[in-house]
Order: structure tokens, then sequence, then C-alpha cells
């Protein structure tokens, strides 16, 4: 059976989609539109048909198997893992908000950990993605909270669409605390769900401040999904205390520490 020849233009950008993929990686939804010259919209129909081996997932072409499994992130594991290292980073993180401030706060276990330990009788507008997170947010006195909608994420009970992150952009948020699976000088800021992405970029760019907050378990490891360089953050707030060849590689850098 002849192919139309709109067939035969789908089939090559799903060709050189996937040599693109195969040779660098999973690689932005724009820049693969710009790169073929077609429409985003163009790209995602060419990806939900259903026989392509790729798929489009928080802004990004990636391989529809990715990652692996050994990569999974799933929030239930991470609820034991560092706990108190996670609590000191938190503690010390929230000793930097200020009354009257607006906040992003990220997702996964630490931010848990934040949202629970943030100061009781300051007046706070947070903006956040998380269920689990805004479940703790509503709780608080004095606080305006802003919940992204879009599709939930149950791996990490999040929330993404495109519009959400739009509307992230548009507000005026001036400290943004951000969470990371691993945190590397050279390789940058890295989580393990492409879907995350878009969201914690939106948040770092609108933000007049931002703010890492890892366990030192995740200093000097690197995740599936990089989502920043490490040099936009003003405080890396390590909780638990990091070895002396990882001390010696974050040499330089604004780490504040947080041990028992």
């Amino acid at each position: 059976m002849r192919q139309t020849a709109g067939a035969k233009a789908r089939q090559l950008r799903l060709e050189r989609m996937q040599a693109l993929v195969k040779s660098s990686g999973p690689a932005l939804l724009s820049r693969v539109a710009e790169l073929l010259g077609v429409t985003e919209m163009t790209i995602r129909r060419d990806l939900a048909a259903g026989d392509s081996t790729l798929s489009c997932l928080g802004g990004y072409v990636l391989e529809a198997t990715f990652p692996v499994a050994a990569e999974k992130y799933v929030l239930a594991e991470e609820l034991d893992q560092h706990t108190v290292r996670k609590r000191l980073a938190c503690q010390r993180a929230a000793s930097f908000v200020n009354d009257g401030d607006m906040l992003f706060i990220d997702c996964g276990t630490t931010m848990m950990q934040f949202a629970s330990v943030l100061p009781d009788e300051i007046a706070l507008t947070v903006v956040c993605y998380s269920m689990n997170i805004a479940n703790i947010l509503s709780k608080r006195r004095n606080t305006q909270l802003i919940l992204l909608g879009g599709l939930f994420q149950a791996s990490s009970e999040t929330f993404y669409s495109e519009e959400a992150v739009q509307y992230l952009g548009h507000l005026g948020v001036n400290k943004a605390f951000i969470s990371a699976g691993g945190a590397d000088p050279v390789r940058g800021v890295s989580c393990s769900h492409f879907h995350e992405v878009a969201v914690k970029q939106a948040a770092i760019r609108s933000a007049s401040e931002r703010i890492l907050v890892v366990d030192e378990s995740k200093l000097g490891r690197v995740r599936t999904a990089f989502f920043s360089p490490l040099d936009v953050f003003s405080k890396i707030v390590v909780g638990g205390e990091p070895t002396p060849a990882l001390r010696e590689q974050f040499q330089g850098w604004p780490l504040e520490i947080a041990a028992a």
C-alpha cells in the first residue's frame, strides 16, 4: 500500500527524532520542533499515533521505555530514606523564610519535611504542585495556598500541565525551594522524573532567589532528568555531614551544612 505524502513526512520526522534521542538523550520538545521546522503540536501528534518508540513527557521527547527500572523513583519507597538528614536540611532552609514571603515549594519527601517545619506564626503565600505538600500546607494558619493543576502523576504525587507551567511564570515568587535526586558541580542538578523538569525550571526562572535543599546522599549523584546548572542557587542546604571527598568536590560552592 502506497504511503501518502503526509505519512512519508511523519515517518521521516520520526526517524530524525529517533536518531536525535539515540545520540543525545531526551530532547526538549520545543527544540525538536524547531529542528524539524514544524509546530510542537505536530510533534505531539506524530508521537501519539502509537507506532513510535518515542513519547512526549514533561516537555521532552524521549524513549517510551525510559527511564530504566533501576532509576525509577516512587514516593512511598523514599519516605524512610535519610529522614533525619532531610529534616536537618529543612529546618535550616526554613530559617531563610520571612514573614510575607511568596514561596515555591518543590515536590518529594524532602519538601514534605520542609512544609511541615515552616514557622507557624508567619504569613506566607505558597505555590506548589504536589498533592501531599498541599495537604500539609492547607492546615497552616495565615497561608495562602496556590496549587498548580494538571494531569496527576502517581509516582511522585504531583500535577503537570503546560498551562500550569505558564501560570507559574507569571507569579512573583521571591524564594524557590528546590529538591533534587542528584547535585553535581559539573553535571548540574537532576531528578528522576521528566514531568517535574518543566515545573522546576519555571520556578527557577520566576524566583528572585533559588535555594536547593538536599540530604548529603544526593551530592555527587546524577539522575536521569537534568533540570538546572548548580550555579543558579544562592544556597545549597545539605542535611548530614558530607564526606571529606565531597567537601573537596564542592569547595567554593555555597553549601549550608546542617549536621546533628
